[in-house]
């Protein structure tokens, strides 16, 4: 008896002993169809895990040939740091002659388990993706890998599964920033960061607490914060700033968080970097749209799109096998600008 992904309506149909236009129809709530039929062949699927292929079956009805279709999750679409590696997973994909479906997950385990359902569903070719931040289980990634369909993790990467994953060296890309920070004078350096259930975040924050320790600075517990955004990053800022020994710079997961930081550190009369330096992690256009001009980590987003384009795509085509696990690092560099001395 075959289940999921192995079973055809042909299966369905020599099973119950019913013609394949029947099984397909039924499928799709045919009034020509009873309704006890209907329910017992819907049963049936149901029970066996069947999963109908939607795009080929569009494709044959439009007798066009079968596309080369690549799924990519992303976070947020707003953010600009995953928006260029879409824009290199698009150019990697395009050159070799695939498609990309996009779907966003908003952050969110539910809709990200969603997304992979759908993808597998519809029969893409593989799947790359950055989990959403409050993923804490995994089994809709791993039922990909069951099911014997290429992962490619970047960014944020699931350490439950084991897949291959492109990421920026993060852990060096703070401890730069840090060490910029210290050598400029800069004593009681504040950290803004995503949770260290995130990979992304433990490794940040390690680059940054290994930079002050290397120096001789102790991290002060009072000067990290759990913040990733600029709405928060303005709301917070005041209070940071009010401790009886406030911070004199900062180092920021994100752009975004960073001129959050910027403009709340300015209505509150501090001159930047005279009074407080400050540093950012993406390197995107908002980075040059502030004032100061940021500081900031580029992660090269547009580079790192490319790779996991490439190993999918590999793995798809056999030139690397499909149970390879590669792990690739794209190295980061800080750029200088005016919110630093």
């Amino acid at each position: 008896m075959k289940e999921g992904s192995n079973l055809t309506m042909k299966d369905i149909a020599r099973d119950l002993g019913v013609s394949v236009a029947t099984v397909s129809r039924a499928l799709k709530d045919s009034p020509r169809i009873s309704v006890e039929k209907r329910e017992e062949i819907k049963k049936y699927a149901r029970e066996h895990n069947f999963l109908p292929n939607m795009i080929a079956e569009t494709l044959r009805k439009s007798k066009v040939q079968p596309l080369k279709i690549i799924g990519v999750i992303v976070p947020q679409f707003t953010h600009f740091y995953f928006s260029s590696v879409l824009a290199g997973i698009e150019e990697e994909a395009s050159a070799r002659g695939y498609r990309v479906m996009v779907a966003q997950s908003g952050e969110k385990y539910d809709k990200e388990v969603q997304i992979c359902k759908s993808f597998y569903e519809n029969k893409v070719c593989g799947v790359i993706v950055s989990q959403a931040k409050d993923s804490i289980k995994y089994d809709h990634f791993q039922q990909l890998v069951d099911h014997g369909l290429p992962l490619v993790f970047y960014d944020r990467i699931s350490t439950g599964v084991n897949a291959s994953r492109v990421v920026v060296d993060d852990y060096m890309g703070a401890y730069a920033a840090v060490t910029h920070l210290i050598d400029t004078g800069c004593k009681r350096i504040a950290y803004y960061g995503v949770s260290l259930n995130l990979e992304i975040g433990k490794n940040r924050y390690n680059g940054y607490r290994d930079a002050l320790l290397k120096h001789g600075l102790k991290p002060d517990d009072r000067l990290i914060r759990i913040c990733d955004n600029r709405a928060d990053a303005e709301a917070i800022t005041p209070d940071v700033m009010e401790l009886p020994t406030p911070p004199d710079s900062f180092f920021a997961v994100n752009d975004d968080t960073a001129i959050g930081i910027l403009y709340s550190c300015k209505r509150m009369g501090y001159r930047i970097p005279d009074d407080i330096s400050i540093c950012g992690f993406t390197n995107g256009e908002r980075a040059i749209a502030c004032e100061p001009m940021l500081t900031t980590v580029e992660q090269r987003g547009l580079r790192v799109g490319e790779e996991a384009a490439n190993i999918l795509i590999e793995k798809v085509e056999g030139a690397l096998p499909k149970d390879s696990i590669e792990k690739r690092v794209v190295r980061t560099r800080l750029i200088i600008r005016g919110t630093t001395r």
